[in-house]
This record gives C-alpha cells, sequence and structure tokens, in this order.
C-alpha cells in the first residue's frame, strides 16, 4: 500500500483549531470553537464608514445570518459539502472545508447600528456599518446676574 505524506494539512488543521481557540467566547454555544471553519475578513476604516469584507465562497449571500447586538456583530452560516453524484471516486483529497462558521466583531461606539447595509458578490460579503455623525461643540453664553 502505497501512502502519501500530506504535511500541510496538518499545519492547515492546527491553523484552525488555534484560529477556533483564539475566537472562542466560551460563554456562547455559537461561538467560533463550535464553528467548521472560520472564513477570513479584512476590515477597514474610513471617515464615515467602516467596511468589513469577508471571503465565503459557496455560500448563498441571502442564507447568511447577520445580526448586531449591544456593540456586536455577529455573522453566520454553512457552506455544504459538495455532494457526489456517482460512486466513481475511488480517491478524494479535500482542502475547501463545509459546515457551519461563525464570526463575532466587536463594533465601537462610533457606529451606527441602524444604517448597517450587506451584499455578497462573487463569494465575498460585505458589510458596511456607517459612523454617527460626531457631535458638534455648543458654545454656551454665560448670562450675568445682576
Amino acid at each position: 500500500m502505497n501512502t502519501r505524506n500530506e504535511p500541510w494539512s496538518v499545519l492547515s488543521q492546527l491553523q484552525r483549531h488555534l484560529n477556533q481557540y483564539l475566537e472562542a467566547d466560551g460563554a456562547n454555544g455559537s461561538s467560533a470553537a463550535t464553528a467548521d471553519w472560520i472564513p477570513p475578513a479584512d476590515v477597514e476604516e474610513y471617515q464615515d464608514r467602516f467596511v468589513l469584507k469577508m471571503d465565503i465562497p459557496g455560500v448563498d449571500p441571502n442564507a447568511v445570518d447577520i445580526t448586531l447586538e449591544q456593540g456586536i456583530l455577529s455573522v453566520s452560516g454553512s457552506r455544504a459539502k459538495d455532494r457526489v453524484e456517482n460512486d466513481a471516486v475511488q480517491r478524494e483529497r479535500t482542502e475547501r472545508v463545509s459546515g457551519s462558521f461563525h464570526r463575532r466583531f466587536a463594533l465601537p461606539e462610533t457606529a451606527d447600528s441602524n444604517g448597517v447595509q450587506a451584499a455578497g458578490k462573487n463569494g465575498v460579503l460585505q458589510i458596511v456599518i456607517p459612523k454617527q455623525p460626531k457631535a458638534q461643540p455648543k458654545r454656551i453664553k454665560v448670562a450675568l446676574e445682576n
């Protein structure tokens, strides 16, 4: 029997487990610790908004659950495993992880939860979170007492 050594698969598994451990919040059963995979995300800050871009290829953007509660943005969903239509596959090498995912992001107080928008295109979920307008300083005139 011929066995092929795949050292990179072990490293990928280790990286996934480390990410799950580091993102685990322990108290919530739907945390990253219970997720099957963790989609990579980029966060950009602009003068008037935050933009979150998350890679979720193979996931229907309409099936992604996005919630914002008490300053925590939660994004979750799942990617189904490709089903083989016949039994002709003799060997398989799987690198694309399937199953559920869950990510949480703590937003600063400047985030405006009322104007959040999300869209998906080409396997990338983009969430735009506007910033609240800055409070303008108000000059208070001191009245002289008689």
